[in-house]
């Protein structure tokens, strides 16, 4: 079992690409992730996304940065993010801006990012200026004030968590 993370709370560089794109699918899960609650090793999508992450790209070696891991970062600081997903969403974007935003707070000049799906056999362009720059920071705050919370955020409708690992935690099925 993985330990906890560092308190984000109080940690600035604590977050990680995870928390975010958390934040961005569901507050609640973010909140519970934070307290310990992970039923991702059990989930049959988590297992899937490994194993499309395993099978693609092989070539490619990950970018740890301790509190986060980057899929890749090619010549020319480009971050590579690979999803399984069938379709492209706003918290994977959010997800590679926060690396991108990683990655120049450690002096890295970067050019952007690309989100891939493999299994659609696509790509998205992630662009990194000052307003990418200002939606990742404010990505982070927003996650800090999520994890500060004395109680977890609303559920949201049962619909928006089909295939979610948090499903039975949160509607109790």
């Amino acid at each position: 079992m993985k330990s906890l993370p560092t308190d984000p709370v109080q940690d600035e560089h604590g977050l990680g690409g995870v928390h975010i794109k958390y934040l961005h699918h569901c507050p609640r899960q973010l909140w519970l992730y934070m307290r310990g609650y992970r039923p991702e090793a059990g989930s049959d999508l988590v297992a899937f996304g490994e194993a499309v992450d395993a099978t693609t790209f092989t070539r490619r070696r990950d970018v740890d940065l301790g509190e986060a891991r980057i899929d890749w970062v090619t010549t020319g600081a480009v971050v590579h993010e690979t999803k399984s997903s069938r379709a492209p969403s706003p918290a994977h974007d959010a997800q590679v801006r926060h690396y991108c935003l990683l990655l120049e707070r450690r002096g890295v000049n970067v050019r952007g990012g690309i989100v891939h799906y493999p299994l659609i056999r696509r790509t998205t362009d992630v662009a990194w200026n000052d307003e990418a720059r200002d939606q990742a920071e404010d990505a982070e705050a927003e996650a800090r004030a999520i994890i500060a919370r004395s109680t977890a955020p609303e559920r949201l409708t049962r619909a928006a968590c089909s295939g979610c690992s948090y499903l039975d935690y949160c509607w109790g099925t």
